[in-house]
């Protein structure tokens, strides 16, 4: 309910919608319409409910606004169903009213956030089994184009899939898990029409662009191909749960019905996926949880076959597998905090079997490795700071990368050829665009194949980017990325936006933005607190950010905020805050601790209502989290967890200038959460600053689907920011 990758969260930072619920009937479309000249804020109703655990009672007088998935897709809603719906459109129409003023300068804010981006754009095309592939956009279209051409660069253009014909008709739409049959003459993709991450799989020819009647509904959009074209290997998700519970074998034009389970995850706090390894020998079927890994394999040319155990599966470690030539190498957390890289027999791979290639080391966290013919590379984290390793298969020889920025980020890109010795790798800053390189492994050189064009023009050198350490309150050294526009001077004048998530060991770097420019321009500073709970320092951040240690990742972003406005790089005044999903939580916690720090804040889709969600494991996703956040069936993770849940905790006090977003059919974070928090807190509260919430009635964790239209979402929260510091265009 709560991970969330880091690349997309600034995406899902950004789910305000503006559309309104068009499965509404025409009574509730003048409802909603009505609602947008609403000037006073929406009262919802109290219905006390008492919660009895461990013998202590929490009463809880917004429990009412729960619905059902059945109840939220009815065509008649029901009475409860009909006071959510009111209560959620007058919250939206009560948004629209306050910020009305700041209509004309959304659109100038929207307009010159789109202008920057290339209308007619394109992915740097990589090379697989006989094809180039790349994905474009047209202009005046919202979705992907995905493309392939054959063997040249030259050959004539072929569209596997133009999501924009899928998408019509629908208010929202993904298309996601593009894979081609080795053969290259099948694509399976998944679709998502409700924005739930429920995905049914489909099936096109790419030979005739016939789509086959094949369709695999209630899928998490991961599968594989078998090497004889037609068996395809999928996840179904559980009905209630809606984790991925079983890895089914479908035999393309056979009845789904008859499609036999391979494996059966019994265990709910794992997640599991199917996939092909890169050497495309074997089918992979992998389970997860917070702390535990687990594996199973299958040799893709008997798709027949039985998978087999790689290893024994063991609490408290965690690894990831690839296949090289007769062996597997693993990245394993195995009496090795930070990860290590062994190596076993594809034959033998019992544990007892594991040879290290790359020992632990404390000050540097493996992450991650990409396997080539004649290279290894390694892609590792340590003071805050990415690099990738290049280690020759042969000779053993290593060496580095080098970037030469302060604050940036490096990873390794979509790489899936054995045979070469070129990498792909992506690079970024807080001031330079995400570039694409191509690096020669043998002579160490590298060619930009693409930086991302911002039109309009961008000057890196216009713009200051540091790495700054905050002193915590237990002495450890917290990193601060920050960058702001030069001429910006520290006197404490100056409105900075603080972000951070610190949750799942995700380590939020510093990329570029575009959109950004857009508050930096007008003076704004943009900083990004590495708080604990990332994996920013090492797997041992991460572990003193989770569970028992949860405030850390609090009072470090709260440690961080005050060393800005100590330093004067912003002031109370002027210090705004912004989280989202896990981030949202941090919001929460933070506003209930130490609410005069900030001016404003937003919540995104923010997981807020701790304890509750936890404690009921009908809720999707609940039961993957408890070693993220304890099981509050245990009295001492509840009292823990009771202490800083931010709907628990809400209390008489003032609080800053809050704007909350949710979708809802966000599967991840229910929305009657952040519905109940800003009921709650506006029944609490003692101040008159802004209270708003913006509900998209048609999405979900993601927000809307389309390529331009979260610029419209981004330009109303930008506005929040800039109306409270009184700037106006």
């Amino acid at each position: 309910m709560f991970r969330t990758t880091p690349y997309y969260l600034a995406i899902i930072l950004f789910s305000l919608s503006l559309n309104a619920c068009k499965k509404m009937s025409k009574e509730k479309e003048n409802t909603t319409v009505m609602s947008k000249t609403v000037l006073t804020p929406p009262i919802a109703n109290k219905q006390d409910t008492a919660i009895v655990t461990h013998g202590h009672t929490r009463i809880d007088p917004y429990f009412w606004m729960r619905l059902t998935d059945d109840q939220k897709n009815a065509k008649t809603p029901d009475v409860q169903t009909q006071q959510v719906l009111d209560y959620l459109n007058a919250e939206n129409g009560y948004l629209t009213s306050k910020m009305k003023h700041t209509e004309t300068f959304q659109e100038k804010l929207y307009t010159e956030m789109v202008d920057r981006i290339k209308k007619d754009d394109s992915s740097v095309p990589y090379f697989k089994n006989g094809y180039w592939y790349y994905t474009k956009f047209e202009k005046g279209k919202e979705y992907a184009i995905h493309c392939r051409k054959k063997k040249s660069l030259d050959a004539n253009e072929e569209i596997i899939l133009n999501v924009n014909e899928l998408a019509e008709g629908h208010t929202y739409y993904a298309a996601a898990g593009l894979r081609v049959s080795p053969d290259n003459k099948i694509l399976a993709f998944s679709e998502d029409v409700v924005s739930r991450r429920i995905y049914t799989v489909r099936f096109k020819n790419l030979e005739t662009g016939e789509f086959l009647p094949d369709r695999i509904g209630n899928t998490d959009g991961s599968g594989a191909w078998a090497n004889d074209n037609q068996t395809y290997f999928y996840t179904i998700k559980n009905d209630v749960s809606l984790l991925s519970e079983k890895v089914l074998r479908h035999k393309l034009g056979t009845d789904i019905a008859d499609d036999f389970i391979v494996y059966f995850e019994r265990d709910p706090s794992f997640y599991i996926g199917v996939g092909r390894s890169k050497s495309g020998k074997y089918i992979m079927i992998y389970n997860s949880s917070t702390i535990s890994s687990d594996y199973h394999i299958l040799n893709a040319d008997t798709p027949q076959g039985v998978f087999q155990q790689f290893a024994t599966r063991e609490a408290n470690h965690e690894y990831s597998i690839d296949h090289f030539n007769d062996k597997f190498y693993i990245v394993t957390n195995w009496k090795a905090q930070n990860f290590r890289l062994m190596e076993t027999p594809e034959k033998a791979t019992a544990q007892e079997n594991w040879k290290e290639i790359i020992p632990h080391r404390k000050d540097v966290l493996l992450e991650d490795i990409e396997v080539f013919k004649n290279f290894l590379v390694i892609s590792e984290r340590g003071n805050a700071a990415t690099s990738i390793q290049i280690i020759d298969q042969k000779t053993k020889k290593q060496h580095s990368i080098d970037f030469g920025e302060e604050a940036y980020v490096a990873y390794v890109g979509n790489n899936p050829e054995f045979d070469t010795d070129k990498l792909r790798f992506g690079y970024s800053s807080l001031t330079t665009p995400s570039s694409v390189y191509d690096y020669n492994m043998t002579d160490q050189t590298k060619e930009l194949k693409k930086q991302t064009e911002v039109i309009g023009g961008h000057d890196p050198s216009q713009y200051v980017t540091k790495r700054l350490f905050a002193d915590s309150r237990d002495g450890k050294k917290v990193p601060i990325s920050i960058v702001y526009k030069k001429g910006f001077e520290l006197n404490g004048e100056n409105p900075l936006l603080l972000y951070a998530y610190g949750s799942y060991g995700s380590s939020m770097d510093p990329w570029f933005s575009s959109t950004r420019l857009s508050l930096l321009d007008r003076g704004f500073a943009w900083a990004i607190a590495h708080i604990r709970g990332g994996e920013e320092m090492g797997r041992e951040w991460y572990e003193d950010g989770k569970m028992f240690n949860k405030i850390n990742t609090f009072n470090d972003y709260i440690d961080c905020a005050e060393f800005l406005v100590k330093e004067q790089y912003t002031s109370e005044e002027h210090l705004y805050a912004m989280g989202g999903s896990a981030g949202g939580l941090l919001m929460g916690a933070v506003i209930n601790m130490k609410p005069e720090l900030f001016n404003g804040v937003i919540a995104a889709v923010p997981f807020v209502d701790v304890v509750s969600t936890m404690l009921d494991e009908t809720i999707p996703l609940t039961t993957n989290e408890f070693d993220e956040w304890g099981n509050p069936k245990n009295k001492e993770s509840y009292d823990y967890m009771l202490s800083y849940s931010p709907y628990d905790q809400v209390k008489e006090q003032t609080y800053p200038n809050l704007l909350i977003t949710t979708g809802l059919f966000d599967s991840q974070v229910q929305y009657w959460e952040p519905a109940k928090w800003i009921a709650k807190l506006r029944d609490k509260k003692t101040d008159n600053n802004l209270l708003m919430m913006h509900t998209n009635m048609e999405a979900g964790h993601g927000g809307a689907s389309g390529r331009f239209k979260r610029y419209e979402e981004i330009a109303l929260e930008y506005a929040f920011f800039l109306d409270l510091e009184g700037i106006k265009e």
